[in-house]
C-alpha cells in the first residue's frame, strides 16, 4: 500500500513554507516544530519506496534528519542511527568525513561510531532536505567505508536547482525524493509534477504553480 506522506507534504509544503531568499522554511512542521502524523506518513512513505531494497538500518545526520528517518526505520522495523556533527578534533574508533556548509559558511566534521553500523548491512540514507548533497554524499561515504552497502537515499524535500542529486547519481546510488522544488523565484514555490526516481535518464521536469 502506497502511504500518502507526498500529497502531505506537498500541501504543506505549498499552504504553510516560506521562502526567505535561497531558503525554503519548513521549520513549521517538518524540522524544527514537527507535525507527527505528517512525519509519520513521510516516513511510511520513504519506506514504501525502499521495501524492496530490504533496508537494514536507516542512517541521518542530526538534527534535522531525525524525525523522518526515525519514522521510516519503524516503519521498515530496523534500526536507525544519526551521525553527529561536530566542529574541532574528531573521535577516536569513528568513521567520519569533514563537510563544508555553503550556508553556514564553515566546515564541520560528520562521525559515526564504527560499532553503530556493522559490516555488510544494507543502509538507507535518509535526510529531509536534498540541496547540495554534501552532507549525503558524507554520509553514503561512511557507510560503504564501514562496510555496509549503501541502498538508496530517501529525502523528504529536494531542491532540484542545486546539484545533490547528480552528486550522489556519480556513485551510482538510488536517490528518491517526495516532494521536488524547481524554483523559488519570486517568493513562491515552484514544485515539480510527480517526483521522480533516479533509475535510468532524469525526467523532465513537469512544473505547476500554488
Amino acid at each position: 500500500m502506497t502511504a500518502d506522506g507526498t500529497g502531505l507534504l506537498r500541501r504543506a509544503i505549498l499552504e504553510r513554507a516560506r521562502v526567505e531568499g535561497t531558503l525554503l522554511k519548513v521549520d513549521d512542521f517538518l524540522n524544527h516544530r514537527v507535525e507527527p502524523g505528517l512525519i509519520a506518513a513521510v516516513g511510511a512513505d520513504l519506506a514504501d519506496r525502499f521495501a524492496g531494497a530490504v533496508p537494514q538500518v536507516v542512517l541521518t545526520a542530526e538534527a534535522s534528519g531525525i524525525a523522518p528517518a526515525l519514522a521510516c526505520a519503524l516503519t521498515l522495523g530496523v534500526p536507525m542511527v544519526f551521525a553527529k556533527k561536530y566542529l574541532g578534533p574528531g573521535g577516536r574508533d569513528v568513521v567520519a568525513r569533514e563537510v563544508f556548509s555553503p550556508t553556514r559558511g564553515m566546515e564541520y566534521r560528520v562521525e559515526v561510531a564504527r560499532r553503530a553500523l556493522h559490516p555488510g548491512e544494507a543502509v538507507l540514507i535518509v535526510d529531509d532536505f536534498l540541496a547540495g548533497g554534501r552532507t549525503a554524499e558524507a554520509l553514503g561515504e561512511i557507510a560503504e567505508e564501514a562496510g555496509g552497502t549503501v541502498v538508496g537515499f530517501g529525502f523528504a524535500i529536494e531542491k532540484t536547482f542545486q546539484q545533490g542529486r547528480s552528486r550522489l547519481l556519480a556513485h551510482g546510488w538510488r536517490v528518491e525524493a517526495l516532494a521536488r522544488v524547481v524554483s523559488l523565484e519570486g517568493g513562491r514555490v515552484l514544485l515539480e509534477e510527480r517526483p521522480v526516481a533516479s533509475a535510468g535518464p532524469a525526467a523532465v521536469p513537469r512544473p505547476r504553480r500554488p
